[in-house]
């Protein structure tokens, strides 16, 4: 992820998520993720957005999914779904030392 990943981007990719059953879930999350990366790079080469996945943030590429309305926190469902975007995202920015960085 060469752009920050904001609270408002995994909350949209998991609304992606949660509008979807949960046997499509991984798939909707690995479109997203690499629908953001795709975009980022054509920012990067041509500064105009993606045609289809936008700028380059996970929100914008979310947004290219039917988002189920935001519910609180405490429902399960989301929970679970927040928890695998906030996994996919360690995942990916992990290199092979470990973290990339812990900035706070």
């Amino acid at each position: 992820m060469r752009r920050p990943v904001l609270p408002g981007d995994v909350s949209a990719v998991a609304r992606a998520l949660l509008a979807v059953g949960p046997d499509q879930r991984t798939a909707v999350l690995n479109s997203v993720f690499d629908g953001a990366a795709l975009a980022q790079a054509a920012v990067e080469k041509g500064g105009a957005l993606h045609e289809v996945w936008g700028n380059g943030s996970l929100d914008a590429a979310a947004r290219g999914f039917a988002l189920a309305d935001e519910p609180p926190l405490d429902n399960w469902a989301y929970l679970c779904c927040m928890i695998n975007v906030l996994q996919e995202l360690q995942r990916r920015t992990q290199g092979p030392e470990g973290p990339s960085a812990m900035k706070g």
